[in-house]
């Protein structure tokens, strides 16, 4: 099977597309024949040498990515829920090797959801680790409730997009961050009330929010602080809620935290009710063919997507 490896960290030039055997399936496991892979920030940095590169250098050979959708290729003697032919979508194995970029991929049936049949598997493939995100820490880490105020940042982006849809299924107000050329965007996915982050501080502009989710980092969670109504939560995917930032939040009773997604089948079939029923949806922003995979890293790279890249493998 074709699968993209990386021989050394660093730039998309260090990725090659070579021949090597098809993974060889445990018990618990499903070969999927893998039809789209979504790029994500973690993919770009894990190439670098930075995030999990340290857990997978071990490898024999190194291959990135854990978003796929696909179509059942063979399952192991104790899978339950899957048979050849269903079309599955997942999020493999993370944190930890999810080894996306190739035609096949051994996942855990526990990985796996089956995929709705009114989306594509670009969209599917879209719904995986940032839908995922977003519903991990708005349901099981926040608690969201009904009327609640929940403050987005970087909504226009792909995990940004989901949470918007997500909070506004349990009919949330819903305040969302990006650049003046993305609030019509943002009004299309729901959002309630935009702010320009080029032109205004979060802090000055909102107050008396019961939830944040942080996808920038420290300094953005420290000044988000400031928006919260004592007794809120903030969390951050990007590690923000530091020591100093947990102490200043203590302070006002409010909760700061971080969140690292991990894989669930059983949050995926959330979101596949909820990607079947139309209620999400996935903005694919820009598709590549897998021989482009290094394109695609340099678009997410930009830090300028609306919603989500994706990697067509066939």
């Amino acid at each position: 099977m074709k699968a993209i490896t990386l021989p050394e960290p660093g730039g998309v030039e260090n990725f090659q597309i070579e021949n090597i055997e098809q993974p060889v399936l445990q018990k618990n496991e499903v070969l999927v024949k893998v039809k789209a892979i979504s790029i994500n920030p973690v993919d770009t940095k894990t190439r670098e040498g930075k995030a999990f590169y340290n857990q997978l250098k071990e490898e024999s050979k190194v291959i990135l990515g854990w978003d796929i959708s696909g179509i059942v290729e063979a399952v192991g003697e104790d899978v339950e829920y899957f048979k050849a032919g269903d079309e599955v979508f997942g999020m493999v194995n993370f944190p930890g090797s999810g080894r996306a970029y190739a035609e096949y991929v051994a996942a855990p049936e526990a990985h796996l959801a089956h995929k709705p049949a009114n989306i594509s598997h670009q969209e599917a493939a879209a719904a995986t680790l940032a839908a995922l995100t977003a519903w991990q820490v708005l349901v099981h880490e926040a608690d969201i409730q009904p009327g609640q105020r929940v403050l987005i940042h970087a909504a226009a982006g792909g995990v940004g997009h989901y949470a918007v849809q997500i909070a506004k299924f349990f009919k949330a107000y819903v305040i969302g961050t990006a650049s003046s050329e993305n609030h019509a965007f943002l009004r299309d996915l729901g959002v309630d009330e935009s702010i320009n982050y080029k032109s205004q501080q979060v802090e000055d502009v909102v107050q008396s929010v019961d939830i944040v989710l942080d996808s920038l980092g420290e300094e953005n969670t420290r000044r988000s602080l400031k928006t919260l109504k004592d007794g809120g939560k903030i969390i951050s995917i990007l590690g923000g809620a530091k020591e100093e930032v947990q102490a200043e939040a203590s302070k006002r009773n409010i909760e700061a935290k971080n969140y690292l997604v991990h894989s669930s089948g059983e949050d995926m079939a959330k979101l596949a009710d909820l990607l079947q029923r139309g209620i999400l949806k996935s903005h694919v922003a820009y598709t590549f063919p897998f021989e482009d995979m290094a394109k695609a890293h340099q678009q997410v790279e930009t830090r300028k997507t609306n919603g989500k890249v994706i990697v067509l493998v066939d």
